[in-house]
């Protein structure tokens, strides 16, 4: 006897022999599904970030709700959406539940006590209907709904909270915020054009340069000749000395004021902002600068303004130091476009958002580039994972009984 093998049966020759093969399983449909879901998550994830602001924050709210509830559902149960008898009923289940939260969305008027019982109610309705079988799933489903209901919630009282400070200010349809737009480079042009004339006098930009505006709004010629006109100090020289120069390309803009101190005090206590990234600073950058600047009106009855204050409802608490700056003809435009209030206030928000983002559009560039290279390597990847390592990955050892 050899040792090691008494604890295995003896199986004469009249007895039943067991031979092993080897064939392919079949493909399950939980294979295909976790398949899709991660297709779904890689779309989604590239969908939001070509989508997404300058502050982070995604222009389709609604989207991003139906992909989060979709994709958590599917994270945390597999058999949820492809099991039997649970795959019509869970179905509608997330249907109605998504449904629920896109109405919640589109209302714009919760209220900042907001709770989870308004994103729950479908869940409470359905729970009686799936019987004992689904309670796993209907916990599941109670968690991504109580996650959701809490991200909004508090996304809900920080909004109620900014509305307290100023008056919402209107969404206007920017040209350049699309997925395959780019910025005017002609209001550009005017945008510089009316921070020059109009606003250079109080407010600074710090972090552009001239050579910034070279092949964006202007020649290198034009530039070289813009950055000339002004005097910068410069040195030591040879003897220790500082002196003035001409501006050349790799110059900042130049400071309206010494130091914080003198803005201050030329402004009756006021510090005019740098307006380098003032449409990323600010709340809903692009709409609420130009809602301010074109937002001025007289107090209404009973709301009393400080001398020297200027009554403007989108600016947080209305009363604001700077008076009107844009009125009609206060420019002379070198194209001949019409210099309305409205014109100007577009045109200084697309300059304003190009020195915040002068890198948007090679950004949207490498994006699609990338979605491209990716797309080709997710096809190769299927093909190999399906007609290659399928057939090594799928096959498995099957005991059978043959005569």
């Amino acid at each position: 006897m050899i040792e090691g093998f008494n604890d295995f049966p003896i199986i004469s020759q009249n007895d039943r022999r067991r031979v092993f093969r080897t064939r392919p399983k079949k493909r399950s449909p939980k294979c295909r599904w976790k398949h899709a879901r991660l297709l779904l998550q890689l779309l989604g994830f590239s969908f939001i970030w070509l989508c997404s602001t300058e502050s982070g924050r995604t222009e389709h709210p609604q989207l991003l709700v139906l992909f989060f509830c979709f994709s958590s559902v599917c994270a945390t149960e597999q058999n949820t959406l492809t099991s039997f008898p649970f795959h019509y009923s869970t179905s509608i289940f997330v249907t109605d539940m998504a449904g629920g939260v896109v109405q919640q969305l589109l209302r714009r008027k919760l209220h900042p006590q907001f709770t989870n019982s308004s994103l729950l109610s479908p869940i409470v309705a359905k729970k009686d209907d799936t019987g004992s079988t689904g309670t796993r799933s209907l916990r599941a489903l109670a968690l991504v709904g109580v996650g959701v209901s809490g991200f909004f919630g508090f996304s809900t009282m920080a909004a109620a909270d900014e509305a307290e400070h100023g008056l919402a200010c209107p969404s206007y349809p920017w040209p350049h915020k699309g997925i395959l737009s780019s910025y005017d480079h002609a209001s550009i042009r005017r945008g510089h054009q009316v921070y020059t004339e109009v606003c250079a006098s109080c407010h600074s930009m710090s972090l552009i340069s001239y050579r910034d505006l070279v092949g964006v709004a202007y020649t290198e010629e034009e530039v070289k000749a813009m950055a000339a006109e002004i005097e910068v100090a410069d040195g030591p020289n040879d003897e220790g000395e500082m002196f003035t120069r001409p501006g050349k390309l790799s110059d900042r803009f130049p400071q309206p004021y010494a130091n914080e101190a003198a803005a201050r005090f030329a402004n009756g206590g006021a510090y005019p902002p740098d307006l380098s990234l003032i449409t990323k600073a600010r709340h809903n950058g692009q709409n609420y600068v130009f809602a301010l600047l074109t937002g001025y009106r007289d107090p209404p009855a009973g709301v009393a303004i400080r001398e020297g204050l200027h009554y403007n409802p989108y600016f947080p608490g209305g009363a604001i130091a700077m008076p009107k700056m844009l009125n009609d003809g206060a420019v002379e435009y070198e194209d001949g476009t019409p210099a309305t209030e409205a014109q100007m206030g577009k045109d200084v928000v697309s300059f304003l958002s190009w020195a915040a983002e002068p890198e948007m559009e090679e950004r949207k560039l490498m994006g699609f580039k990338w979605i491209f290279v990716l797309s080709l390597a997710l096809l190769q990847a299927a093909y190999y994972r399906r007609l290659r390592w399928s057939v090594l990955k799928s096959r498995k050892l099957v005991l059978d009984v043959v005569n």
